[in-house]
């Protein structure tokens, strides 16, 4: 029988593991282990693993939260949509608070003020209420990783069989590859090596990420959730790194295969094809992006209604593309704490439930 979650949650070695770690990074400067995945970065901060690993690891986080690299001119484009008459916003709860390039616009605002916005927790749902009131345009923020795009990719294909046309897709889904290329690729990134987004590799496959040994020597886990998971595939990663023999493993066996999740890449391959796409702190990256294949333009809301996002663009003093990047810690923007909190949030890593300065902020980490 498979050890419980719980076994995870409370490993029984873990104070031999975090001995083994530090045993392996006594070094003079820190390893930096990068992790990828919004998930990891808040099990991180309720974990207390920074300070626990500390100093010898350095825990850093990086374009791993959809909500967060979604850029300011996106959001402004989007919240230009929502006061258009007759069109119902669809989109998950996160999304609602993130503002554009002016402080406090957002969706919830919009809504208060009689725009027609709704909270959903799947795509299908926003296509029930398309389904529900043939007389409202209502269109779904589909964001989000490989993680959401097969359901996203499902419900297009539900409204094409069922020809649903009052109901459209905008289309803001990421890649997870492309964008790693662009950070390690950057002049200033430094990081040793990567714990990878268990929930992308159950779609993707483990496999997804054998790049970053095989291409850039960087040694990457794919690791689960719980801190025994974490734990684990940093001591498995300050190990490569130590013996200088980088390469990639699946930790998180118990959910990801080495293939993935074959029916879901094919739904995926199916509806959208990769495009160029604007990230919150890394630009433009050519690939990185996904949109809906000519085949189901009449799901798509971007030649819909002329969806045309502006330039990027960040609020004056946030520095959440460069959280994003890693090359800064949410304590080291003159915002966080001050101008920025949960409750009056400048940038999207302080509003989104799995954001960096979220996490730090209410965990209060070092």
């Amino acid at each position: 029988m498979p050890p419980s979650e719980a076994a995870f949650r409370r490993p029984k070695n873990a104070a031999a593991l975090v001995d083994a770690i530090r045993g392996l990074t006594a070094g003079p400067r820190p390893l930096r282990i990068m992790e990828i995945c919004g998930t990891h970065t808040m099990a991180i901060a309720q974990a207390g693993l920074r300070s626990l690993l500390a100093p010898g690891v350095r825990l850093v986080s990086g374009p791993g939260c959809p909500v967060c690299v979604t850029p300011a001119g996106a959001i402004d484009a989007v919240l230009e949509l929502s006061g258009r008459s007759g069109i119902v916003i669809a989109s998950y709860g996160d999304l609602l608070r993130v503002p554009g390039t002016v402080r406090g616009d957002t969706l919830l605002r919009r809504r208060a003020l009689d725009a027609k916005v709704l909270t959903v927790y799947s795509p299908m749902d926003a296509l029930a209420a398309a389904r529900s009131d043939p007389s409202a345009e209502v269109v779904f923020l589909g964001v989000g990783f490989e993680t959401t795009a097969p359901g996203t990719a499902a419900c297009i294909l539900a409204a094409a069989e069922e020809g649903i046309s009052n109901f459209s897709v905008l289309c803001l889904l990421k890649r997870t590859e492309p964008a790693l290329r662009a950070l390690i690729e950057a002049p200033d990134f430094q990081v040793d090596g990567f714990l990878c987004p268990g929930h992308v590799a159950a779609i993707t496959g483990a496999e997804a990420f054998s790049f970053l040994p095989e291409e850039y020597g960087l040694p990457a886990v794919v690791s689960g959730f719980e801190a025994g998971d974490i734990l684990y595939s940093v001591w498995r990663l300050a190990q490569m790194h130590a013996a200088g023999r980088p390469a990639l493993e699946n930790e998180y066996t118990r959910l990801v295969r080495s293939a993935g999740n074959p029916a879901a890449r094919a739904a995926m391959e199916q509806v959208f094809q990769p495009v160029s796409s604007v990230w919150r702190g890394l630009g433009e990256i050519p690939a990185s992006g996904l949109a809906l294949r000519p085949a189901f333009a009449p799901w798509d809301a971007a030649k819909k209604f002329g969806f045309t996002p502006a330039p990027e663009a960040e609020t004056p003093g946030c520095r959440c593309g460069a959280v994003l990047r890693g090359v800064c810690a949410p304590q080291d923007c003159p915002l966080f704490g001050r101008a920025c909190t949960p409750a009056d949030p400048v940038g999207p890593c302080m509003v989104s439930s799995e954001g960096a300065c979220a996490a730090a902020w209410k965990y209060r980490e070092a």
